[in-house]
């Protein structure tokens, strides 16, 4: 099984696949990073020799975050919004949406599960 930056790819998926189980790494990137490793996006992780492995691992180191240093980044930048107290800081602190969608309906994903509305009706005394 091939490990890259931390993560343990799925040894039956074509690599351009697998590679997108790296955080930070989509459709795209993983395309660039097999041209420049040169290495064929068809193939699978099982039938990868340790030579293109190591090419594919260089790669990424020399293009940029992905894992944890990327979550530890992204997690930083909310954090830092949070602190400063802008309107999106205030959104993340509330479980919001952050971009500007509507919240009247909808936003469930963001919000969580509805809460149920509480009903205080007082049953009704039978006379003795």
């Amino acid at each position: 099984m091939a490990r890259i930056a931390g993560v343990d790819l799925p040894r039956q998926k074509h690599i351009n696949i697998a590679l997108t189980y790296i955080y930070g790494i989509g459709h795209p990137r993983a395309g660039q990073i097999l041209d420049e490793a040169k290495v064929d996006p068809m193939k699978k992780v099982q039938d990868l020799n340790e030579e293109e492995v190591n090419r594919i691992r260089t790669v990424i180191e020399q293009q940029g975050m992905v894992e944890g240093d990327l979550r530890k980044e992204v997690s930083m930048n909310i954090k830092r919004l949070i602190e400063i107290g802008s309107y999106r800081g205030f959104r993340h602190r509330r479980n919001l949406p952050v971009r500007g969608q509507r919240t009247h309906t909808n936003a469930r994903t963001r919000k969580g599960p509805r809460k149920g509305t509480v009903s205080t009706k007082k049953k009704a005394t039978s006379k003795t």
